[in-house]
């Protein structure tokens, strides 16, 4: 399993089976996302851009996954926002984004690939049925896990959000422990983790 989080072309060559070539290709070809050092002709591959371009040509990612979670924080509550961020980032085992809007969360879903996305129902751009129809319509993104997060209760609007594709609500104001407790289990991840994280350096 690999940690880093940059690559260069020969090291993504390795690890997507293919000719170093190939890679430097894709690269200047802008399928395969990335960025030259400052100062020199060499390339670097940020982690996510190799994971998305192995996923999008039926790479097997075993060689770049490192255990972590792929996770989208979605709300327009910048200080909820963090709160989040901040609880996820302590469990140690998800790599998180976040966006503050629709648009920006319907480019992510597309670019990140995120494992779960907790979503805001009640976003100033576009609001969060849309985009559980959005996530829901791209078959690639099938096994993405939705949690909808908003302040609002009515029962018919939760089940228009689960027909749209969620597969969790939550009412605001709730405690980040128990939304953490629930994406670890909708996820398969064992959730007394948390406790050792300290521990395994």
């Amino acid at each position: 399993m690999s940690n880093k989080t940059v690559f260069t072309t020969g090291e993504a060559a390795k690890i997507c089976k293919v000719s170093q070539q190939t890679i430097i290709r894709c690269f200047d070809n802008g399928s395969l996302k990335g960025f030259r050092v400052p100062g020199s002709r060499f390339r670097r591959i940020p982690r996510d851009h190799l994971y998305s371009f192995m996923k999008e040509n039926g790479i097997p990612t075993d060689a770049l996954e490192s255990g972590k979670r792929k996770l989208l924080v979605v709300d327009d509550d910048v200080d909820l926002v963090d709160l989040m961020v901040d609880g996820f980032s302590q469990d140690g085992r998800f790599e998180i984004k976040t966006a503050n809007n629709g648009f920006d969360a319907g480019m992510l879903v597309k670019e990140f690939r995120p494992d779960l996305v907790v979503l805001d129902v009640m976003l100033p751009d576009i609001n969060g049925k849309e985009v559980c129809q959005r996530v829901r319509g791209d078959d690639t993104m099938k096994s993405v896990k939705i949690i909808c997060i908003s302040g609002m209760v009515e029962q018919d609007r939760i089940a228009d959000l689960m027909a749209a594709g969620a597969d969790y609500f939550m009412n605001k104001p709730f405690d980040i422990e128990v939304l953490i407790e629930r994406t670890c289990s909708m996820l398969d991840l064992d959730r007394a983790n948390v406790a050792a994280t300290g521990t395994q350096g």
